[in-house]
């Protein structure tokens, strides 16, 4: 398999970002990392491995990028406010600088084919893939969340002042009447969740998505597995195998 290590200055951030790529061509897939993860996180947890046949065989192009979920949402030295303007940063970082050299890398690896992206994670990595995907859908045309939330209120409770609000999904689609959602109907939007252990709020926000899809007539695919399906990488690494089978 093919890997390259990157490491370039991000204006959007003030600082070095770093990111790696595995495979040689194939439908491009941004990786959003978990919880205060970095970009070697997805390797080092066994999901490169268990996606491995499909990038040896050419039909996906993996990125894996950073975070900086501690000078965000887990931050101990800022406020609420604070960390969500870090956040947008982040963002700026991941729709201004990442995603366009995706896109080029891709076509040039593709014989000049344009392909749109898939974007997943699994657990925080989830939300900021679902999240990014629901403000930015240009590029994407396919995401998969596993064991995600979809709202703020597991990092900031009812406090939502709009800044907040806007990176709240469930919120912000609720009032959607119109803005992207005849893309995200055209989309192929995968959400999955287990019902072991530790996936409570998770399981939770994935029934309150599924409920605004329902209501916004955005079709999905909404697959919660059993209660042995643990928030853990083990499960992660079925789950994400099975579904870019279904896709791919």
């Amino acid at each position: 398999m093919q890997v390259t290590y990157h490491k370039e200055y991000s204006h959007s951030l003030g600082r070095d970002m770093e990111y790696k790529i595995y495979g040689h061509q194939g439908k491009p897939v941004l990786v959003f990392p978990t919880s205060n993860g970095r970009f070697y996180q997805y390797e080092d947890s066994g999901m490169i491995n268990a996606i491995s046949s499909f990038i040896q065989d050419g039909k996906i192009q993996v990125w894996t990028a950073d975070g900086i979920d501690w000078e965000t949402f887990f931050s101990d030295g800022w406020n609420n406010l604070s960390k969500i303007e870090r956040h947008e940063a982040y963002f700026n970082y991941i729709r201004d600088e990442l995603v366009p050299g995706i896109l080029w890398t891709s076509q040039e690896n593709n014989n000049g084919d344009s392909q749109k992206i898939v974007v997943t994670g699994c657990s925080m990595g989830a939300y900021h893939a679902a999240n990014f995907y629901f403000r930015y859908p240009w590029h994407i045309d396919t995401v998969v969340a596993l064991s995600g939330v979809y709202s703020t209120d597991y990092f900031f409770g009812n406090y939502k002042p709009v800044e907040i609000y806007l990176n709240s999904p469930i919120d912000y689609l609720k009032n959607n009447n119109a803005y992207y959602i005849d893309r995200f109907r055209n989309s192929n939007l995968i959400f999955c969740c287990g019902q072991g252990a530790y996936e409570d709020f998770m399981l939770e926000d994935t029934y309150k998505l599924k409920g605004v899809f329902d209501e916004k007539g955005i079709h999905a695919w909404f697959d919660i597995w059993g209660n042995e399906s643990v928030h853990d990488w083990t499960w992660w690494h079925k789950q994400i195998e099975y579904f870019l089978g279904k896709i791919l």
